[in-house]
């Protein structure tokens, strides 16, 4: 991502949509290609999945969730959280990082899990998550986290390993703009499955403030704007985010209202 996504955490005085946020349903003809589900080759990610035995962390697995869920409770547990930054995007550099003791970011959490999904055959794309104040927020304006592509279910899955967290709601998982929907009208069937700990009122609480603005990245070029490096999905009726906390621009990424388009199925 152009912007760097440091967790601070939001304050209680962030915007938080108390409805829906409303989105298009029609396809996009702007959005030609679909979004990016691993820069890496594949010798890359053979190796990560061979070199950290990936294969043994869902072993017992019969879904895609069970896999999710087995590969999210991994990377939760090979560092705890900070604020230090891994030099490369790369999930094997941050691994050796965090080997060495470093207490990664959000970002990096999204990284290796988007990685090692991948390498294990199940589509991941990492996903930024913005505040609706995205562009004034001085501090704590997004999140990242990954977003899996269930092949069981025929649906894209929000997964976070930084908190171990998957959203359920009444046992089915949610992506992204379906937890915003859950949490907004208060679902009584929303759960989280985590083996972390992290508890469905304390990750609705967290998470909330950035459920407004969602990034993903496109595939190589050609892209449906020159230069644009991400597919950014904005509420029908806000603006366009063009600053990331006043500081790191946005602009010249391509945005769309649609849900069909941002939640295509991964070819």
């Amino acid at each position: 991502m152009t912007a760097v996504l440091l967790l601070t955490g939001v304050s209680a005085g962030a915007q938080v949509p108390t409805a829906p946020l409303a989105f298009s349903a029609t396809p996009d003809p702007t959005v030609r290609y679909q979004p990016l589900t691993s820069p890496y080759d594949v010798a890359y990610l053979t190796n990560l999945r061979v070199a950290y035995q990936l294969d043994k962390v869902i072993s017992g697995q019969q879904t895609d969730l069970g896999r999710v869920q087995a590969v999210s409770a991994w990377v939760r547990r090979q560092w705890k959280h900070g604020q230090a930054a891994s030099p490369q995007n790369d999930p094997v550099a941050i691994l050796q990082a965090a080997a060495q003791g470093k207490h990664l970011r959000c970002v990096e959490y999204g990284t290796v899990l988007a990685g090692a999904l991948t390498a294990l055959g199940i589509p991941t794309r990492t996903l930024g998550l913005y505040t609706a104040d995205v562009e004034t927020r001085r501090r704590g304006a997004g999140h990242q986290l990954a977003e899996a592509w269930l092949a069981d279910q025929h649906k894209w899955v929000l997964v976070d390993g930084q908190l171990d967290a998957v959203p359920l709601l009444n046992g089915r998982p949610l992506n992204a703009v379906e937890l915003q929907r859950a949490l907004a009208e208060k679902a009584p069937g929303f759960a989280v499955a985590s083996t972390s700990g992290t508890t469905a009122r304390r990750y609705a609480r967290f998470i909330r403030p950035y459920l407004y603005h969602f990034s993903a990245s496109f595939t190589a070029q050609p892209t449906p704007k020159p230069g644009a490096v991400e597919l950014i999905l904005v509420p029908v009726g806000a603006k366009n985010p063009v600053v990331f906390q006043r500081t790191y621009p946005l602009a010249g990424h391509c945005y769309t209202h649609s849900l069909a388009s941002f939640y295509a199925p991964p070819r």
